[in-house]
């Protein structure tokens, strides 16, 4: 499955008989909750650059992304850890993305808030495609949007190896039409994730799986947005770069 936390073994636990079950109003509580952690981690990273803290700034955004990868795995092998760690997972992500968003917007004023809406206003559009059924998550769809995935991947790894000997695909993360294209279509990838994410929540509320299950479906979901925000983001810097 194209996110690693939500796939079909997260959907088809064991269903609870004798405690309340995990529900969509509970996982939407549970994303909010997150939010918040990652503006708290983001603000204050933020603040710190603004007022010219920049060494305890980048040490706390690098040290937030290590973390914050590192909470991760453990949340995806360990599911149990979610309602514990999902919190701090989102605040190091925080801490990662203030410091990120911060140099995007010394670049291109206004960047960042339009990166913001830009995120909420696809995850709307795609929630309300999903709703009415007008995409579906059928096998073919989860099976088209894994193969985009590992694409997106593999030529993410590739520029990250050749870029340790001075290289790089050429076009693709530059600011001219190809770029812009493959910014598109990863955007477009990471939007489509949402449907996926959208299901999975759904069909594990359906089967009734345990309560503190909403914090790993608002965990798994949180990892979408913020990979949908960062390709917004890179999308708006280099269509700004053209002007």
């Amino acid at each position: 499955m194209s996110n690693p936390v939500l796939n079909n073994n997260f959907a088809a636990q064991e269903r609870v008989l004798d405690a309340e079950p995990m529900s969509i109003s509970g996982t939407i509580n549970k994303i909010l909750i997150l939010l918040a952690c990652v503006l708290v981690g983001a603000g204050y990273n933020w603040n710190l650059l603004l007022n010219g803290y920049s060494d305890k700034a980048l040490m706390l955004g690098m040290g937030g992304l290590i973390v914050a990868t590192i909470t991760a795995f453990i949340v995806i092998f360990f599911r149990n850890t979610a309602k514990y760690l999902s919190p701090v997972y989102a605040l190091t992500e925080g801490l990662a993305l203030g410091s990120i968003s911060y140099f995007f917007e010394a670049s291109w004023r206004g960047i960042v808030i339009q990166a913001v809406c830009g995120t909420f206003i696809v995850t709307f559009v795609m929630l309300m495609l999903y709703k009415a059924q007008i995409i579906r998550c059928t096998e073919r769809f989860r099976a088209v949007l894994l193969t985009s995935m590992l694409s997106v991947l593999a030529i993410y790894i590739i520029q990250f190896v050749a870029s340790l000997f001075g290289r790089g695909i050429p076009g693709i993360f530059e600011a001219g039409i190809t770029g812009i294209v493959f910014s598109l279509i990863v955007v477009a990838i990471a939007a489509l994730s949402l449907i996926q994410d959208f299901w999975f929540i759904e069909e594990a509320s359906n089967n009734l799986l345990p309560k503190d299950y909403e914090w790993y479906g608002a965990f798994g979901l949180m990892i979408t947005l913020v990979w949908l925000y960062l390709e917004i983001l890179k999308l708006f810097a280099k269509l700004n770069s053209r002007r």
